[in-house]
């Protein structure tokens, strides 16, 4: 079965950071895909054809050959990583066995979500994303978001000070979806998880954007036949 990934690139600038989150747990898991860029410049997203699949005109989503159709970046890897799970990367998602590993893999993937990502996507729309739209972000904005964003990476500091990743001493896609958002601030001269304020949160991102799925994507990626 053939899976196809429909979303947006732009090779050295994961300006598309649900898209990106897909695509490294693609890699991850060694899972062959079909790439196809909607150019949302042009609208290709408001289509009637890319509404039935998409409801809410947005990207990313996935389908395979028997039709089956997937939205939200963070479902579809909790998808792949399940439906995968014997190849590629093993433990991205605990077993359905064990309850409590499970449950803490659910608090990790909401303090991604509300702790983290709330703030990071916002700050980062008005900085790179609005920069690749010739548009001019709120520098202001931006700095009360920093702001905001201190005392989460306070709490960051205290759990990974304890454990190797969010969810404990197993790297799950709770730790991959941090990659593309704070991968984008150094180009507006901001770099929050790799400070010496937060030594194992630094310890713990210079991990996880070392890994070679994470290189891949952000070299900008395409279809995959197979993996070696």
């Amino acid at each position: 079965m053939v899976l196809t990934l429909y979303g947006f690139s732009v090779p050295g600038y994961p300006v598309s950071t649900c898209t990106t989150r897909v695509a490294v747990t693609l890699h991850e898991k060694k899972v062959p895909f079909n790439f196809i860029s909607v150019d949302l410049q042009k609208g290709e997203h408001t289509t009637a054809e890319y509404t039935e699949k998409q409801p809410f005109q947005q990207i990313p989503y996935i389908v395979e050959d028997d039709g089956f159709t997937l939205n939200e970046a963070r479902a579809i890897n909790r998808y792949i990583a399940i439906k995968y799970a014997d190849q590629g990367t093993p433990g991205l998602v605990p077993p359905s066995d064990d309850l409590k590993a499970l449950a803490k893999f659910d608090q990790a993937v909401s303090v991604e979500m509300t702790n983290f990502d709330s703030l990071m996507a916002r700050i980062v729309y008005e900085g790179p994303i609005k920069e690749l739209l010739g548009l001019e972000g709120d520098r202001g904005l931006i700095k009360t978001l920093m702001e905001q964003a201190g005392p989460k990476l306070d709490a960051y500091e205290r759990i990974l000070s304890k454990q190797k990743y969010l969810a404990g001493n197993d790297l799950t896609i709770a730790d991959l979806h941090h990659l593309p958002t704070d991968e984008l601030l150094p180009l507006i001269g901001l770099d929050t998880l790799d400070n010496p304020a937060h030594p194992s949160v630094a310890r713990w991102w210079n991990e996880i954007r070392s890994r070679p799925a994470w290189k891949a994507v952000k070299e900008g990626f395409s279809s995959v036949e197979k993996y070696d």
